[in-house]
């Protein structure tokens, strides 16, 4: 069993923790240093947040640096460096860590070579040589990575979490508050026409919940108001509403050059029926008809969510289905954290520059 040193977000609703999480329930030790707590102590953080944020925390690096040497000075030493996400850490905080003598780790499951967080990822992308093994969700991420020098990319499918996202047994009620027909949980996005999606879902006719943050920030939230059920969930009472739904959408963010999400694995892995658009990742995860549905527009999302609130029956075999087939696929976290274990530490085989862990590699 290995000894790791993590680095991410300690909020155990935050798909980090979930991940550090599956790391210890695979036997290892895990020593967890929260970066943005520390970066939430820095003087005036609740106003300087945005400004670091839009120029890649860079005026933090020289802080940040001075905290992670004492980590390290006063750490034992780990056999794995483990950075979940990495927008806080530029290169002298990367050669630091590297001291340690052992592999360090990039886990980043945003889309840190693409625009749409603008100056966000500037520290983590001038660092990508620097690490050992870069864990990415998108085809155009590897890629990019390779180009700026990485060397080694390890591409995966995102997951669900085998214990956070586990669904309700028989014997538990999920609440009534969280039942619904249609529902989507997630953020309003300015850019992203969520809100006129749902809006036309309304106006067909599609008992349709929302839950999360910034709704109100919709210039249609008079319109979407009456089907607003509350913000952002997590733990017990996300998954009550996945699977208190007889439908759940997913959508995705098209800046961030999505082609599956978060919720494309744990809305079926916790007993809920996956509703999304179309896509290639999408086809490879699930057999369309069988253990999911898609939509390539809000039209043909409104005729599919009609057809199945009709039919009990076909909506219960495709939702049985999908939790059958994306327990299969071993795409929790406990599956994706030890592939990145044994590609990191356990392969006797020199590395490649890039490997692909997809669903169909069962």
């Amino acid at each position: 069993m290995a000894s790791i040193l993590y680095f991410g977000d300690s909020n155990q609703s935050s798909t980090s923790a979930h991940r550090a999480n599956a790391l210890k329930r695979l036997g290892h030790t895990v020593v967890i240093k929260d970066p943005f707590e520390k970066v939430a102590e820095f003087p005036a953080a609740k106003w300087t947040g945005p400004i670091h944020y839009r120029t890649g925390y860079r005026l933090l690096q020289v802080w940040i640096a001075k905290w992670v040497s004492t980590i390290i000075s006063t750490t034992k030493q780990p056999d794995l460096v483990w950075v979940d996400s990495g927008e806080l850490f530029g290169p002298e905080i990367i050669k630091t860590m590297k001291s340690l003598a052992c592999p360090v780790v990039l886990y980043n499951v945003d889309d840190p070579t693409g625009k749409r967080d603008g100056h966000r990822f500037d520290s983590l992308v001038q660092a990508i040589p620097l690490y050992d093994v870069l864990v990415v969700v998108r085809r155009e991420t590897e890629e990019e990575c390779l180009r700026l020098g990485a060397k080694r990319v390890m591409r995966v499918f995102r997951s669900y979490d085998e214990k956070a996202h586990n669904p309700f047994t028989d014997e538990e009620a999920i609440p009534a508050s969280f039942k619904s027909d249609v529902v989507f949980i997630g953020t309003w996005m300015r850019h992203e026409k969520r809100d006129e999606f749902i809006l036309e879902l309304i106006n067909k006719g599609v008992p349709i919940s929302i839950w999360g943050d910034r709704w109100t920030k919709s210039p249609y939230w008079k319109s979407l108001q009456s089907v607003y059920r509350g913000g952002a969930l997590g733990g017990r009472e996300y998954v009550a509403a996945i699977q208190g739904a007889k439908i759940c959408l997913g959508f995705l963010s098209k800046g961030n050059r999505d082609l599956h999400t978060q919720r494309s694995l744990e809305v079926p892995y916790a007993g809920g029926l996956f509703c999304a658009e179309r896509t290639a990742e999408h086809l490879d995860l699930y057999r369309e008809g069988v253990d999911a549905v898609f939509w390539s527009d809000a039209a043909e999302c409104a005729t599919v969510c009609h057809q199945l609130l009709e039919n009990d029956s076909q909506r219960e075999a495709i939702r049985l289905s999908g939790m059958r087939r994306v327990r299969e696929g071993r795409v929790g976290n406990e599956d994706i954290c030890k592939k990145v274990l044994d590609a990191t530490l356990g392969s006797i085989h020199p590395p490649t520059a890039s490997s692909y862990s997809s669903v169909n590699d069962r």
